[in-house]
């Protein structure tokens, strides 16, 4: 049974190619179902979340939402090719690592692009040469997030535990703590490997944001589109170098769809604790969430898919 649903998820990713160089599609058809996802069968490995099941953090939503308009060509809102899929976290979410401590500092639930739970050998694939990296971001108005602290929600991971690139949201982890929430702690921030801020707009209700993010691997550059709704992506930060990511196989890593939530300073920690981020800290434990779409990874070899099927090969 394992072995035919297999075969219809891989078969179900030939309505999304239209042609362009799909690498992974995290873009969720209708035959994939939330069982799928208990079992991490089809694009995600669903592994990293609290004690509960992977579908009490992460949910398919059917037809309840309407994913981007840009990868759904004409057929908004009748017949969407893809499904919405929301990730949440609670006082559950609390990931516990193989060999090593439960991360109580944390509140995590991650999408690591996968091939029915295969991720190892996607991501040299994914991360050689220069390959774009989609997605789109909606708020998730019932699972509002506390902007006092600092999210972690889109991010290639090194075994290092740095970013090659980062999309972070709410106020920067400091210690001591400065004011809360922070002047820019609703706005989007995307990071470079350095985590100097490439591009930064607000996080609007009711609006998919849509991001594209460039890697050179070889030249460890990178670049970033954007736009909202049935806006055609553009170029908002030209290529720029990321000098500080490792070069070769040192400098790749997991594709994560996140919703990774750092605490607040405990002022009654050690001075020791309160730098292990990881481990303590100030979390609420309120159920939080947001909602993902448009989510793959093509190679730039034809261009960037702008939208709607149009490419831009400059």
């Amino acid at each position: 049974m394992l072995g035919l649903l297999k075969l219809v998820y891989s078969a179900s990713l030939l309505i999304f190619v239209l042609a362009t160089p799909i690498i992974w599609d995290g873009r969720a058809p209708f035959n994939l179902t939330n069982a799928d996802l208990e079992t991490s069968t089809g694009p995600f490995l669903t592994v990293v979340k609290g004690s509960e099941n992977a579908t009490h953090y992460s949910r398919l939503l059917d037809h309840s939402e309407l994913p981007t308009p840009l990868w759904n060509q004409g057929l908004l809102p009748i017949l969407p090719r893809e499904q919405v899929i929301s990730v949440t976290i609670d006082n559950s979410s609390v990931f516990v690592p193989g060999g090593g401590p439960p991360q109580f500092g944390f509140r995590r639930t991650d999408l690591i692009a996968a091939v029915n739970g295969e991720h190892t050998e996607l991501l040299t694939r994914m991360e050689e040469n220069t390959t774009i990296f989609h997605f789109s971001i909606q708020k998730d108005d019932l699972r509002p997030l506390n902007y006092s602290h600092e999210y972690q929600i889109v991010f290639i991971e090194p075994n290092d535990g740095s970013h090659v690139f980062g999309i972070q949201l709410g106020s920067p982890f400091t210690n001591p703590t400065g004011a809360l929430p922070a002047p820019n702690a609703h706005s989007f921030k995307v990071l470079d490997h350095a985590l100097n801020v490439l591009f930064s707009t607000p996080f609007t209700s009711r609006t998919w944001h849509n991001f594209a993010v460039e890697v050179d691997w070889n030249a460890r550059t990178l670049a970033v589109w954007y736009s909202q709704d049935a806006e055609l992506l553009r170029l908002v930060k030209a290529t720029t170098p990321n000098p500080t990511t490792a070069a070769g196989p040192d400098g790749q890593g997991d594709f994560h769809i996140a919703l990774l939530k750092l605490p607040i300073v405990n002022p009654a920690d050690s001075p020791a604790d309160q730098s292990d981020v990881v481990h303590y800290g100030i979390q609420e434990g309120t159920t939080e969430g947001l909602l993902y779409s448009g989510v793959f990874v093509e190679s730039a070899a034809q261009g960037i898919s702008r939208g709607f099927g149009i490419r831009d090969r400059d």
